[in-house]
């Protein structure tokens, strides 16, 4: 089994190869799984776990899908708020991988000792 974390990177499903967190998050020690948005659900319900949700909006949505994309974020935080499981919105590449990081610092650094 992977025993690399995992983080759900949700997308609109229009996926350019410049646009992929995938690599990034590789390199960060992260394995990822990308989703429409519509399986978003579906795909969480099989990660129960997730280091993080990644809903990367596309850079030019109108205000319909940006609307959707604020909807499902402000859903997620209030259902992996308990377990500290940041949702993070972007709309690009590298603000996501350096936001993702950021958050899971802070979240690794608050952990108690074990």
């Amino acid at each position: 089994m992977n025993a690399m974390p995992k983080v759900l990177v949700v997308d609109s499903g229009e996926r350019a190869p410049d646009g992929a967190l995938s690599a990034e998050l590789a390199g960060m020690g992260y394995a990822s799984v990308t989703t429409p948005f519509e399986a978003a659900d579906d795909v969480l319900a099989l990660i129960p776990s997730p280091a993080a949700v990644v809903l990367q909006m596309p850079r030019h949505a109108d205000w319909a899908e940006r609307k959707r994309f604020l909807d499902l974020a402000r859903r997620l935080r209030k259902n992996l708020g308990e377990s500290g499981t940041p949702v993070i919105i972007t709309g690009g590449v590298s603000g996501a991988a350096t936001m993702l990081q950021n958050q899971l610092s802070v979240r690794v650094a608050a952990a108690p000792d074990l």
